[in-house]
């Protein structure tokens, strides 16, 4: 593994400094994905930027729209009582990934921008509707999730911009929704993963809302089959 800078930058604006000096460093957070991948000489970074001493970028502020930092863990998200009330589909995705040792350390953020088409976060934020916060230094801007990703281990995200935030409004209260995996082993990369969101007015199903991993190049939206 060949050698590299490493950098631990403590608020946003260190961050794009640091990367206006070094154009080629990545970003890492937990690098449960990103380690591995330089340890395999996939990728040969000139320096890492960690992004795990900046205070913003973590943390649940649960209101209208819920706002949960990029770098908040999947173990933080399994054991937070607001988001396991108001979003129960989304601690089940979050309790299906790795094992306790990778929760502990990977992050919500981390498990988007690896574009993995099994992304396990992915699926259940797709059927949620989930919006995500991209910030450069100069631009902030918000989109649906579902236009995130553009193949494997490639997303819209500009060479400056850093994802700081997913939001998610209120589901209603007649709402729905589970979450499916199979692997081939316990603790394994999903094979097939889906995520199904009903909302209903007593007897009618008013709102479907369908997302798959592992069929496709990108975590899918099955739009057409909502249109049904």
């Amino acid at each position: 593994m060949r050698g590299f800078d490493y950098f631990k930058p403590r608020s946003l604006n260190e961050v794009w400094e640091l990367k206006e000096k070094t154009p080629d460093a990545r970003f890492i957070s937990g690098g449960t994905d990103l380690m591995v991948q330089i340890k395999n000489q996939e990728l040969c970074p000139e320096a890492l930027v960690s992004l795990r001493s900046i205070p913003e970028l973590s943390g649940v502020e649960v209101g209208e729209v819920t706002r949960i930092g990029a770098l908040t863990t999947i173990s933080d998200i399994i054991q937070h009582p607001s988001l396991r009330h108001k979003y129960p589909v989304l601690v089940e995705a979050a309790k299906s990934l790795g094992s306790v040792q990778i929760r502990n350390v990977a992050t919500i953020g981390g498990n988007l921008c690896n574009c993995s088409p099994c992304a396990d976060m992915a699926i259940p934020l797709l059927v949620l509707e989930a919006k995500v916060r991209l910030k450069s230094a100069k631009t902030s801007r918000e989109i649906p999730l579902n236009e995130f990703f553009l193949g494997p281990g490639e997303s819209c995200l500009a060479p400056d911009e850093i994802l700081t935030d997913i939001l998610l409004e209120s589901t209603q209260l007649n709402t729905k929704a589970i979450f499916l995996k199979k692997g081939r082993v316990k603790m394994d990369l999903a094979v097939v993963s889906v995520a199904l969101l009903l909302e209903t007015e007593g007897e009618r199903c008013c709102k479907v809302r369908l997302a798959v991993g592992s069929v496709a190049s990108v975590p899918l939206r099955l739009l057409k089959v909502e249109a049904l």
